[in-house]
């Protein structure tokens, strides 16, 4: 299911990055009292009552701009408004209702999408007398908050629950694995879904960044049903100017949220770079199956150890990754595509494996019998029993005398001897320590 998208927008220093920050319940974006700091977008996955959702932190609108910066800010905010399920309008009680304010307000109710009026540093009880004023602005009662200070922020945080969606967006069939295909730009992630399909559904050209939204596509093999979402490419940080190029950054993450298995499209050209690492990153972050595709397979030189050697060089910049999947492959000749196909399959199964307690415990004391958890201050650790509390992704809860004791080295040896004993190719696991 697809988070649904909540922007924060208004004019410069009323606030909102330190809402957005409160929200997240970090201190994410830049704050600062000078107007015009938030350039670059902020977005970040959050939760309230259980149910997440993804936040944006947009600049400062303004109606009159100076130079090109300012243009660009100003696109970005109309842009958010256009791309979120629900948008927060941010206004300053002390200052009252700008010429903005009115411009913003008349703009979100033109949009026809849903909207809150935000009315921050409202700071103490004497400011709440002037929060009525700002009903004016069109978009129903306004909420009353101190981001600075945390007060009535989670009230507003009810209210945006009550006015989300049930997701941002639509699912793929249920009976369908979902592969959200993924890279930086240029690297041939729609020529790997064309070929795939048989066919030219996507507009493939050698100018980077065509794809600006995800696409989804159906296809069948084996018997299985596959629904390939194509994402625009994400670029490095400093290249996301002030453009849709961000947004498509956003729409990549909504497709990482809506899929089972990511498969990440690399150059073998290239390598893997600082940015696919990133893509990486995020994909283990979002808990999903994993598979690197090293694509234009047929423009290098080769021979029989090339791919061993490739391969190797791959796992090694993985580092603690390494349990991810690689496979090359040829959009252009089709050499291994299908394969892609059926690893993303052998990823999916092992993404919902569910191993029987009894199997974990039993393997949980050959483990400890040949290499038990250092003492921790002097005092023994001793873990007493685990169990696999979910699949889809896989999380395991170590249950432990003194689990504040067991050291970064022994939780991966428990995570290395878990992929020995039960594999999990390609997938992400969580490990948990309680107390016994």
């Amino acid at each position: 299911m697809s988070s649904p998208i909540v922007a924060i927008v208004g004019r410069p220093n009323v606030g909102k990055s330190t809402l957005f920050n409160r929200i997240i319940r970090q201190k994410k974006a830049i704050v600062d009292s000078e107007s015009g700091i938030t350039r670059d977008r902020h977005y970040a996955h959050t939760d309230w009552r259980g149910k997440p959702f993804t936040l944006i932190d947009t600049g400062g609108y303004l109606v009159h701009f100076k130079d090109d910066i300012d243009r660009g800010i100003r696109f970005q905010v109309e842009e958010a408004i256009d791309e979120a399920d629900l948008i927060l309008l941010v206004t300053d009680v002390r200052s009252g209702i700008t010429t903005t304010d009115k411009i913003m307000s008349d703009m979100l109710l033109n949009s026809k999408k849903p909207a809150i009026s935000v009315v921050n540093k409202v700071d103490s009880i004497r400011f709440e007398s002037e929060v009525g004023a700002f009903i004016s602005l069109g978009l129903g009662n306004p909420f009353p908050v101190s981001a600075l200070q945390g007060r009535f922020v989670g009230d507003l945080l009810d209210e945006i629950m009550d006015n989300l969606p049930d997701n941002g967006g639509g699912d793929p069939d249920d009976a369908s694995i979902s592969i959200a295909i993924v890279g930086r730009p240029n690297v041939g992630k729609s020529s790997i879904v064309n070929a795939l399909l048989g066919e030219n559904k996507m507009i493939v050209t050698d100018i980077p960044g065509t794809t600006r939204d995800s696409v989804d596509s159906m296809v069948k093999r084996n018997g299985k049903t596959y629904c390939l979402i194509d994402t625009a490419g994400l670029r490095k940080k400093r290249k996301v100017h002030e453009n849709i190029e961000y947004y498509s950054t956003i729409r990549t993450l909504r497709s990482l949220d809506r899929c089972q298995v990511v498969v990440i499209i690399v150059d073998v050209r290239e390598g893997i770079q600082h940015q696919d690492m990133k893509i990486i990153e995020m994909a283990i972050n979002a808990k999903r199956g994993i598979l690197i595709v090293l694509n234009k397979w047929d423009l290098i030189e080769k021979d029989y150890k090339t791919y061993v050697t490739m391969e190797k060089e791959v796992k090694e910049k993985l580092k603690n990754s390494d349990f991810i999947e690689v496979i090359s492959t040829s959009a252009l000749t089709k050499q291994r595509i299908y394969k892609v196909l059926d690893l993303c399959s052998k990823v999916y199964d092992e993404w919902h494996k569910d191993i029987e307690t009894s199997r974990l415990n039993a393997a949980l004391q050959k483990w400890i019998s040949r290499n038990h958890p250092p003492s921790d201050k002097g005092k023994q650790v001793s873990i007493k029993y685990c169990t696999q509390t979910s699949a889809a992704p896989p999380v395991f809860a170590f249950f432990a005398n003194r689990p504040e004791g067991i050291s970064d080295t022994y939780r991966k040896y428990l995570s290395n001897k878990l992929r020995e004993s039960f594999g999990f190719a390609g997938i992400p696991i969580t490990l948990q320590f309680k107390k016994k």
